[in-house]
């Protein structure tokens, strides 16, 4: 796109969200859509749901509860909780308060708290129950700056004065607001549109996190920038089930519904999120690569295991002509008539059936970012009549810095940059980034500022990507995460491990090659899918560990190994590999909350196995 093009594109984003905060988005639904339902959850098995003009009042008792502890300008209010209604209205009370909201990962242990916490000096921190408070309280002398704790559930009378429940902070600001109404709406007044909206430490696979520094700007251009490329319609629905301390989560479950009115169903449990996406029946929905790759898998699985054979094919049959369509629009070219009648039938003997079991037959935006996606993935939910629109960003960019068009999407590219965003190569083939939606910068760390946006205002992403001729950004794999064999040769270590991902029975992947002669594999089988494919083979047992020592196994991992060899370059190709009884997980810390691998503690915690594997 051209710098002319760019440039107007900035100055009408900047034109729409000029002056404004997301304290005044707020207001506006609650004037003019308050009947419209914003937040749906479960309460005892039942649904509960808040209202446009009762969301924005909660945030203002909340505010004023806040601004009764001491709360205000320059503070910094920690949310450690999941994904509920109290998270949202937190949040958001806080920025109304004048202070800066700070999710935490729910999953952090008590010395990470206290890095985080100490750092950022968090006056308030709001905790989803007693477990969390345990994490807290044992590292609380560390924190001088933490006045209080406030409780979601389970507060007991006996906790002390530095604790207190939710529903009495809500009271507080409740009776505060009832006195006098003049002072929620001071608070607001002093919030502007250069004032921090969050701070959001970077769950890092490497290192201590950075915290990132967003304002009400930076998330309102973010905003705007997204409906124009999603061309979505005020209203729709979507699922929070990601944690909230994530980027794309806070997008999708706080700012874009801001900006769009946009109902969301908040699911505690991520491993609940297929059933709430069945009953929400959502508009909108993310998924990271891994997600993604499970919804697939249970496709699969499920697909294969009809015990009507006429019905198995019919819908092996329909996959496939759906690939082949998928393949020739990718390519270029035309669908021949009888491919497209085909097609046609089979979208509504089983395509559209499909999408409905998994609850996405509404679904009109489906997206995936975080990682590259593997394309076999990508086709897979296409030929399903799901085109995932692959987007590219992160923290530092607000989110989303380029992404896919609805209609134009080139699988195996995070598409274009976003409107108003600039996206170049540098020399050595890092993706920089340049626009409004750039943080201010990390939080009390000048130096990694200056590392991170250069003096021209690019921002250094980390990553290394291709630009085609249209514009379309490919990543390549993260900067740092490289792999230099003992020859000197660059290789993505990403790029082999979604090949190996492609065959069902690999669930992840982690290649290894730094200062060796050859590349060699960590592979963990899929928990869904494994057991499936022992069953249709004659196995005996279905638990990972004894499908990791079963010679069927070794020999099927062993064809797939040798099949992605057959597509990359002698160099980058898997010579060794073992397969291992146990799947990664976040809890046992081999991926990030948000799904990624750790490379560092995989390679420590696996350093013999991956010496085995070079021995001799």
């Amino acid at each position: 796109m051209s710098q002319d093009r760019v440039e107007i594109e900035r100055q009408e984003i900047e034109r729409e969200v000029s002056g404004r905060t997301l304290c005044d988005l707020l207001a506006e639904h609650a004037a003019s859509h308050g009947d419209a339902p914003a937040m749906s959850w479960k309460r005892d098995g039942a649904w509960q749901t808040l209202s446009w003009r009762d969301y924005r009042e909660r945030v203002a008792e909340v505010a004023m509860g806040l601004a009764g502890l001491g709360v205000g300008q320059g503070d910094f209010v920690a949310i450690m909780a999941t994904n509920r209604p109290e998270h949202v209205l937190a949040d958001q009370a806080a920025i109304h308060a004048g202070a800066t909201p700070t999710s935490f990962y729910f999953t952090l242990a008590p010395e990470q708290i206290r890095y985080v916490a100490g750092h950022c000096e968090a006056k308030v921190a709001v905790l989803e129950d007693r477990d969390m408070l345990k994490r807290w309280q044992d590292i609380r002398d560390d924190l001088p700056a933490l006045r209080q704790v406030v409780l979601l559930d389970g507060a007991q009378d006996g906790d002390g004065p530095g604790v207190l429940s939710w529903d009495e902070l809500v009271d507080r600001g409740r009776q505060a607001l009832a006195a006098d109404r003049s002072g929620f709406d001071a608070l607001r007044g002093r919030v502007g549109p250069e004032d921090n909206a969050a701070l959001l430490y970077t769950s890092g696979t490497t290192g201590p996190p950075k915290g990132v520094l967003l304002t009400h700007h930076n998330l309102l251009f973010e905003s705007a920038a997204l409906l124009r490329l999603t061309e979505l319609s005020p209203g729709g629905s979507s699922v929070s089930y990601l944690p909230l301390a994530h980027i794309a989560e806070r997008v999708l479950s706080i700012y874009v519904p801001l900006a769009l009115r946009t109902h969301v169903w908040f699911c505690p449990d991520p491993g609940q999120a297929v059933e709430y996406v069945r009953e929400a029946r959502p508009t909108i929905f993310f998924g990271v690569p891994r997600v993604w790759e499970k919804v697939r898998a249970g496709i699969e699985a499920k697909l294969a295991a009809e015990e009507n054979e006429r019905k198995r094919k019919i819908a092996q049959r329909a996959v496939a002509t759906g690939l082949e369509v998928v393949r020739r629009q990718q390519r270029g070219e035309a669908v021949p008539f009888g491919l497209r009648a085909r097609h046609a039938l089979l979208e509504r003997l089983v395509l559209a059936k499909v999408r409905h079991a998994i609850g996405l037959d509404r679904c009109t935006f489906a997206s995936s970012a975080a990682s590259p996606l593997a394309v076999d993935v990508a086709e897979f939910f296409a030929a399903l009549g799901l085109p995932l629109v692959e987007v590219y960003g992160m923290t530092e960019t607000t989110g989303v810095a380029t992404g896919n068009r609805p209609g134009k999407v080139k699988i195996g590219s995070v598409g274009p940059a976003l409107a108003g965003v600039e996206v170049r190569l540098a020399g050595d083939g890092e993706v920089l980034v340049r626009g409004p939606v750039n943080t201010p910068g990390y939080f009390r760390q000048p130096e990694a500022t200056a590392e991170l946006i250069d003096a021209e205002g690019w921002l250094h992403t980390g990553d290394v990507g291709e630009l085609d001729g249209d514009g379309y950004l490919k990543i390549v794999d993260r900067k740092k995460e490289l792999i230099i064999t003992s020859s000197g040769k660059n290789l993505s270590p990403a790029n082999i491990e979604g090949l190996l991902k492609e065959h069902p029975l690999i669930g992840q992947a982690l290649v290894y090659g730094d200062d060796r002669p050859y590349v060699v594999a960590l592979i963990v089988l899929d928990h869904e899918l494994a057991p499936a494919w022992a069953a249709r083979n004659g196995l005996e047992g279905g638990d990972l560990a004894g499908l990791a020592a079963s010679d069927r196994v070794l020999a099927e991992v062993q064809l797939a190994v040798d099949a992605v060899n057959q597509r990359l370059a002698r160099i980058e190709q898997v010579k060794r590999f073992e397969v291992l009884p146990v799947e990664w997980t976040a809890e046992s810390e081999e991926l990030t909350p948000t799904l990624k691998l750790r490379r560092r503690i995989i390679h420590a915690k696996y350093a013999e196995r991956i010496d085995g594997l070079y021995a001799g």
